[in-house]
């Protein structure tokens, strides 16, 4: 059997809170990668980028980006530029954007710091109602915690929480670490990952890592 996401809305058959992201999000700004899940018991998922990309506006030109295999829990949200009113002025007063207002032809983009993309990386979860800061980088493999606030990049198979979000622990030995960021088997080809399933969710990284060594053969 072959496995494929493409064009797929909802995961599992008559479940309506699930869907495969990257086939409800149509923005260029927005990338998603495959096998990418978001639930949401209280809204409709399908709107993911109007309820939960926040602050995301064309002029700044930013970006949101989300590896293969991630899981994004009810209520998370992605919080962009335009959410950084600026620190460079004397007045944290939007002034540049109400020009109809004060007649200052001043540059609208000058009204916030931009702090960078977000970028998420492949198997990371992120927890219910969690909200990430614009210019963050979250790791391959990592976890962040129910109603966490991301202000800063997290390592891979990192897991944090609190506000601002900290450092609880590693997910695995660094030796385990490094040899899952080395396998990176959410690449693998479609049919290969299924084969894998049982060896992933056992923690069997000696399967893991002769699956990937016949592949190279």
């Amino acid at each position: 059997m072959v496995i494929s996401e493409k064009n797929k809305i909802y995961p599992r058959t008559n479940d309506f809170t699930i869907v495969y992201l990257k086939n409800v999000v149509n923005d260029p700004s927005i990338e998603i990668g495959d096998f990418t899940i978001y639930n949401d018991f209280v809204k409709d998922p399908r709107d993911f980028k109007k309820n939960n990309v926040l602050y995301h506006y064309p002029i700044n030109g930013d970006r949101l980006t989300i590896g293969k295999f991630c899981s994004i829990a009810c209520g998370a949200k992605f919080l962009l530029t335009s959410g950084n009113h600026t620190l460079q002025s004397l007045s944290t007063y939007t002034f540049p954007i109400f020009t109809e207002e004060w007649g200052h032809a001043l540059n609208v983009r000058a009204s916030w710091d931009n702090k960078g993309d977000i970028h998420i990386g492949n198997d990371v979860w992120i927890g219910y109602e969690a909200v990430i800061l614009s210019g963050v980088t979250i790791g391959d493999g990592a976890i962040v915690g129910t109603r966490a606030v991301v202000t800063k990049d997290i390592k891979p198979y990192a897991i944090v929480g609190g506000v601002p979000a900290k450092m609880i622990r590693k997910r695995f030995s660094q030796e385990v670490i490094q040899d899952l960021l080395e396998l990176k088997w959410w690449n693998w080809p479609v049919n290969k990952i299924k084969d894998a399933i049982p060896f992933i969710q056992a923690g069997d990284m000696e399967r893991l890592i002769r699956i990937s060594k016949s592949m190279n053969d």
